[in-house]
């Protein structure tokens, strides 16, 4: 056994130097082979190859030039500018719906694939003002035929979830609001342009959908609506919009006087503005009671707003009544059937039932005339109050103060503007006396009164 295992022991060393020496031969071989390879032909022989390093931290980026930054929107902006400069050039002379289809029309047979729909989309919106269509319904289909057809349409309800093209449903719904904003309701063939660019579950759908709700509903909810198309006569204009102020249907528009030109006795030839005022009966009677010695005021201008347009009335109005001077007069049972002016009623409270009231009452005084004019001076007003003298004799035995602000197209100073005056025909013994006395003195009070101020 013992001879056995020393037998087994010799084997496994031979085999181990065996090993050992082909290593060592291997070895051997490789190096020659590595000694007998010539130089590459562009080192020189004196020159050392280098390794490169690596490193695992990642480098900083470069700085971006600033002529990239910003870049998207300075080309959207080149773009509005491009398609605002063929809008100046295809209407040079005239600008009507006639030019603008005309535009429309070049650009959607310039190119097959609508490049750049969208700018010429929003360049158009800005200029439908310029040209007077921007309540024109066909206009507006007009250019929501512009979009290309079944592009941006969602495929799957991925796309619906992701707002897919953001930037072109932004524009439809863009174009919607203009017309919401214009009170111009869509049709049928608003519908079906929208569907065939967007689909039925797009934004500019939703909007449409909104759109034809809500309209119907306001339609006819303003008692008192403004026509769409006003007036240009100022004397028409006016009258319209003081027949809305007073709300009366007694109430009598006087035209005092006339837009004309008149020529002065030095030659020069003045235009002079028209003058148109109103009253009811109520107010003349109320007039008719004032106290004499308390004055009068003329105020304004204060603006009234009928759709896109602005005018300025004045008023004549009286400071409010003291409450100890105040007397209630009986009121006449028949004077109003329709809901009676007076309650009494007799009814028991409760102990958590508070008896007094924190109500803000203010009363502003009685206004007894209105007018306007298309110049905004006190002289100009004087012949307002000396044709209020016909139906109101009161108006020359009681003193007016002007408290005028400045006008929107003029500035009153004080050297030029007087603030009290006395109207009316006076006897020639009053005259005679009050001509030695001196003048009044010349004051302008200028009270603001916002609350005076009516925007329709």
């Amino acid at each position: 056994m013992k001879s056995a295992r020393c037998l087994l022991q010799l084997q496994c060393l031979t085999l181990v130097g065996q090993s050992t020496r082909s290593a060592a031969h291997y070895e051997a071989l490789l190096w020659v082979a590595s000694s007998r390879r010539a130089p590459p032909p562009h080192t020189p022989p004196h020159q050392v190859l280098r390794c490169f390093h690596s490193s695992q931290v990642r480098p900083k980026e470069r700085p971006m030039p600033a002529e990239f930054i910003n870049g998207d929107d300075k080309k959207t902006d080149r773009s509005l500018v491009a398609h605002d400069d063929v809008f100046e050039r295809v209407a040079r002379e005239v600008k009507t719906k006639a030019t603008f289809n005309k535009v429309v029309d070049v650009f959607i047979k310039n190119d097959v694939r609508r490049r750049g729909h969208v700018e010429f989309i929003y360049a158009a919106l800005k200029k439908m003002p310029e040209f007077g269509v921007e309540r024109d319904l066909v206009v507006y289909n007009r250019l929501l035929d512009v979009f290309p057809k079944e592009v941006f349409v969602p495929r799957n309800f991925i796309q619906r979830m992701f707002n897919h093209y953001p930037r072109q449903q932004e524009c439809g719904v863009q174009l919607l609001e203009q017309m919401e904003n214009n009170g111009i309701m869509p049709n049928m063939e608003t519908k079906v342009l929208l569907v065939q660019i967007f689909g039925e579950k797009g934004h500019p759908m939703r909007k449409f959908q909104r759109i034809m709700y809500w309209f119907p509903k306001f339609k006819h909810v303003n008692p008192f609506p403004v026509p769409k198309h006003l007036p240009e006569d100022p004397v028409d204009l006016a009258r319209f919009s003081l027949t809305r102020i007073a709300n009366d249907r007694d109430a009598k528009v006087t035209v005092h006087q006339l837009p004309c030109n008149d020529v002065t006795e030095s030659g020069e030839q003045i235009a002079l503005p028209h003058v148109v005022g109103i009253q009811s009966p109520s107010q003349v009677e109320l007039l008719a009671k004032h106290d004499l010695n308390k004055p009068l005021f003329v105020e304004g201008p204060f603006p009234l707003w009928l759709r896109n347009k602005c005018v300025y009335y004045y008023i004549l109005r009286a400071d409010p009544t003291p409450p100890e001077e105040k007397v209630e007069e009986p009121f006449d049972p028949e004077r109003c059937l329709d809901y009676p002016l007076q309650l009494e009623l007799d009814l028991d409270r409760d102990l958590g039932d508070e008896e007094s009231f924190d109500v803000e009452d203010l009363d502003e005084g009685p206004v007894f005339a209105m007018c306007m004019t298309g110049l905004g001076e006190q002289a100009v007003l004087n012949q307002w109050i000396s044709g209020l003298q016909e139906d109101n004799p009161i108006l020359g035995q009681v003193p007016t103060l002007f408290r005028l602000n400045a006008g929107p197209g003029e500035l009153q100073g004080v050297a030029d503007t007087e603030s009290f005056h006395r109207h009316g025909p006076q006897p020639e013994n009053q005259k005679e006396e009050r001509l030695p006395e001196e003048e009044p003195e010349v004051t302008l009070e200028k009270e603001p009164r916002t609350s005076q101020r009516m925007k329709q």
